[in-house]
């Protein structure tokens, strides 16, 4: 083995120092690390861009939609500020049914909503009212704000919508053109209207891991809060 004077051997480890730092900061080899999501600034007010590897989870999701013939478009995912960040989310184009104001969701929530729509929806609908389901009424998914509803300490926390994470639904629209609205039906002297809500709300809150109705607060007396975050909770 070459020695070296004592004043080399400090050169060469000062040398060397940052390679090593280097090294212990980013890893080296094959370790499975991954560098996180780098932002692009467009510009000093608009959302950031996060650029990174797709996870898996996400990637699986799409391979789902896929699978169940839904027409979708993957969507950037961004940081809009204020804890408001939209990761993994998919613009749904065509799931069978048209569905209003629908912006950006989750892939999870998509998915989840897909299959809610089209097999607890679309049948209660046809079973119980008698009617083809041919429109669903939203009032939207992303929103970048607090809880609502439950004071000014909530108020101060995100909300599922900030994450593109829930769904707020509002009525529903029949072959016969009838239309059912959340507001309307939930104590309607209807019984079959009454128990078709029932029926999807109780189906929903298997599906999602928050279901929020009417009976939740007055906040909700127009429609039916669906996400994928924290739960489960049905009310």
């Amino acid at each position: 083995m070459k020695r070296y004077p004592g004043a080399m051997r400090i050169r060469l480890v000062l040398a060397l120092f940052p390679l090593l730092l280097s090294a212990c900061v980013f890893g080296g080899g094959d370790d499975g690390y991954r560098p996180a999501p780098r932002p692009i600034r467009p510009n000093a007010s608009g959302p950031v861009t996060l650029i990174g590897p797709t996870p898996r989870e996400t990637q699986q999701c799409f391979t789902d939609l896929q699978r169940e013939d839904v027409r979708f478009s993957p969507l950037p995912d961004r940081d809009y500020g204020g804890g408001c960040v939209v990761q993994g989310a998919v613009e749904l184009l065509d799931i069978g049914v048209p569905v209003t104001n629908l912006k950006g969701m989750r892939c999870g929530l998509a998915r989840t909503f897909i299959g809610w729509v089209r097999n607890a929806v679309a049948p209660a609908a046809y079973q119980i009212l008698g009617s083809e389901l041919v429109k669903v009424e939203s009032f939207g998914t992303y929103s970048c704000r607090g809880i609502v509803g439950n004071g000014e300490a909530a108020a101060q926390k995100i909300s599922e919508h900030g994450l593109a994470n829930a769904v707020d639904i509002s009525g529903f629209v029949l072959r016969d053109d009838r239309r059912i609205t959340v507001e309307e039906g939930w104590h309607s002297r209807d019984p079959d209207v009454r128990r078709f809500l029932e029926v999807i709300h109780a189906s929903a809150c298997k599906r999602f891991h928050t279901v929020l109705s009417p009976d939740y607060n007055a906040a909700h007396h127009n429609h039916l809060h669906l996400d994928m975050g924290k739960g489960p909770f049905c009310a």
